[in-house]
């Protein structure tokens, strides 16, 4: 067996530190080659494309109105165009208030750009009016701007049609105000014809609907300037009075005799007196049929006229001579009189 050569023992200062004096050499740390300049550049050139398509994505959603934008109040022109809806209820406002102050506004306005930080208000007066109203009571912040799209309508027709659309789909107008914004639309030179007013803005109404819209412009240009709740005028009441007035234009002018010289502070006194003005409407209708065609006659009027002679009938007594016509008697009151007056006026 070969014999086993021993080991000497460990240097003890084989671990010390090397002595002062002696030069050593740090390790090499690799340095990552220097980037060649034409990558550099087309680096930055691809970033910069990357920045002017996005602000370029950004600008056209803004103009297509796929952006939503924060507008000051103060940049918004409320009376833009020509407001469809007349009035809005106070119930109405308050609750869409309330929900705004409580979870901000969660539908935006539309509008379209008509100046530097100048915008006009195509839909969403309830909401801007309600922002308005929170803004004017509280010093908070989030009620000083509104939430908006931007649209580009081409001609103001188009806009009006936004504008009628939009309270179509949301809140109904009442015929009246559909009328009105008909007949506004032609005044302006949106349109030529009230005919073209309708079937533009009302082209996906049928054309019953489109129909009773037009009846209600006889009642707009009788009396648009002396009614104080119009919107309040119902379907039915307002489809007769501008048959009435349809069938006989003079009856425009008892109309507004009428409004005039009643007092009316509430709409539903205004109401009233509208079914009074129908009413003698159809009793000066049954007085002249029954003096013209003898059909349907007010009895006390045709008989003693067909006879003639004084003789009593409901406390009215006439004569005539085939000249004049003279009513006497207790029936003969000063509702009466009124009625007759407006039935001659309307005879011209």
């Amino acid at each position: 067996m070969a014999k086993r050569k021993r080991l000497t023992p460990a240097q003890a200062d084989y671990l010390q530190a090397v002595p002062a004096g002696l030069e050593t050499k740090a390790a090499s740390v690799p340095v990552p080659p220097a980037r060649a300049p034409i990558a550099q550049v087309a680096g930055e050139a691809s970033a910069a494309s990357a920045l002017q398509d996005l602000a370029g994505e950004v600008r056209r959603a803004r103009d297509e109105g796929r952006m939503i934008l924060t507008l000051p109040l103060g940049q918004v022109e409320a009376g833009y165009l020509v407001r469809d809806r007349m009035v809005a209820d106070e119930d109405e406002l308050f609750v869409l208030a309330a929900s705004i102050e409580a979870r901000g506004q969660q539908t935006p306005i539309e509008v379209v750009r008509i100046a530097e930080d100048r915008y006009g208000l195509i839909s969403g007066w309830r909401r801007l009016t309600a922002l308005q109203r929170l803004h004017d009571g509280s010093d908070d912040g989030r009620f000083a701007t509104v939430q908006a799209l931007l649209r580009q309508p081409e001609t103001a027709a188009d806009a009006y049609v936004a504008m009628v659309e939009e309270n179509e789909i949301r809140v109904g107008l009442s015929y009246y105000e559909r009328a009105r914004i008909a007949a506004k639309a032609v005044e302006q030179g949106v349109y030529d014809t009230e005919k073209q007013a309708l079937q533009a803005l009302y082209t996906t109404a049928s054309r019953a609907k489109r129909s009773k819209i037009r009846a209600f412009l006889a009642l707009y240009r009788a009396a648009d300037d002396l009614l104080t709740f119009p919107a309040a005028i119902g379907e039915r009441l307002g489809l007769a009075l501008a048959k009435a007035l349809e069938t006989q234009p003079d009856r425009a002018g008892a109309l507004r005799g009428v409004l005039e010289r009643t007092p009316r502070d509430t709409a539903g006194k205004e109401i009233a007196c509208l079914e009074a003005v129908l009413k003698g409407f159809r009793e000066t209708a049954s007085l002249n049929t029954g003096l013209e065609t003898k059909s349907e006659p007010i009895p006390e009027v045709a008989e003693a006229q067909r006879n003639r002679v004084e003789r009593p009938a409901r406390g009215i007594d006439m004569a005539s001579n085939g000249r004049t016509v003279t009513l006497t008697g207790p029936g003969v009151t000063e509702a009466f009189r009124a009625r007759l007056l407006d039935w001659l006026k309307i005879q011209g």
